[in-house]
């Protein structure tokens, strides 16, 4: 009885700031039951992400330490190295090219050999021939 008695007996802001603190210490309990099930979820969405964001970083720090030690060698007056690799292959490729076009010509030529072979000319100026020119 006498507690209820002082409740009764506050101003109307005391009361409000006393409905104001019990609804904010109720949010506050839901609301740390929600960051825990969102601290959860983001754990499990964000090791994939973390994963992504490492690879990405990896690379483009990688990029960044290539390009300084390209301008460090071009401030020092040194010139780029020839890529080796790449012209060796490509004169691999052109060689393989070439050979397979050598080959298809050859391959081509052979068998135009045969067909000449097998045509028959008729000469047009001799009066005996099967064709003539008086049509």
């Amino acid at each position: 009885m006498f507690g209820t008695d002082l409740l009764e007996r506050r101003s109307k802001p005391e009361r409000i700031a006393d409905q104001a603190w019990q609804h904010l210490v109720s949010a506050v309990s839901s609301a740390g039951d929600n960051v825990r099930d969102t601290a959860r979820s983001a754990r499990r969405n964000g090791s994939g992400l973390a994963d992504d964001a490492g690879d990405l970083v990896g690379s483009a720090a990688e990029t960044a330490r290539r390009r300084a030690l390209l301008a460090f060698d071009a401030l020092a007056g040194r010139r780029p190295a020839l890529p080796w690799t790449l012209l060796i292959g490509a004169a691999l490729v052109g060689a393989a090219v070439g050979w397979a076009a050598g080959s298809a010509a050859r391959a081509a030529g052979g068998r135009g050999d045969r067909d000449a072979d097998d045509i028959e000319f008729v000469d047009v100026d001799r009066p005996d021939s099967p064709v003539g020119l008086d049509g």
